[in-house]
């Protein structure tokens, strides 16, 4: 199956064309972000790097250091709900088009991110090894005295997913459509 493949940055209108079922995947650069990174971010009141139009994913590698060099052994995504209370300050503040991760978000915070121009790209939990096979390298880390799965990494991914949107901008909520 060929897959609608994002390349950040993503312009507004990659995320509007974006409809709750596409499938995609994404190539080049992704940001890992989780609990602590959130939280250091929005009492930062910035990140460590540029985020606009930029893709987020919920996860918390496992990751080894041999020498110089990191090397991602599992790459599965977080629960994204978790995030909540953080989700709509730390778009607004970054930028962000697109988050990924697993269970999506409560309905409120999925109305406030489609009204920000931001879709959730939903990955399939427990799919670590999946997703590690997609990442090329890591390109930088931010905070990594948060530990390895609170540090913010920056990867260089090739056809990551698949990915479903889950989420759109016209506010199509797939969690929510299953709930009814």
């Amino acid at each position: 199956m060929k897959l609608a493949n994002l390349k950040p940055p993503l312009s507004e209108s990659d995320v509007k064309r974006l409809r709750a079922g596409d499938m995609v995947s994404v190539s080049g650069k992704i940001v890992t972000a989780r609990d602590n990174a959130y939280a250091r971010v929005l009492s930062n009141g910035k990140p460590p790097l540029d985020l606009r139009c930029s893709v987020v994913y919920h996860c918390g590698p496992l990751a080894k250091k041999t020498g110089k060099k990191w090397r991602i052994l599992s790459a599965g995504p977080t629960t994204s709900a978790r995030l909540d209370g953080m989700q709509e300050k730390f778009v607004k503040l970054t930028g962000v088009r697109a988050l990924i991760g697993k269970g999506g978000v409560s309905e409120d915070v999925a109305n406030r991110l489609a009204r920000l121009g931001c879709v959730y790209l939903a990955f399939t939990g427990g799919a670590g090894v999946v997703g590690v096979k997609a990442i090329k390298n890591v390109e930088k880390i931010f905070w990594p005295e948060l530990g390895t799965a609170e540090a913010m990494w920056v990867l260089h991914v090739e056809d990551f997913g698949p990915l479903v949107v889950a989420i759109d901008t016209r506010g199509k909520n797939l969690y929510a459509h299953s709930k009814r």
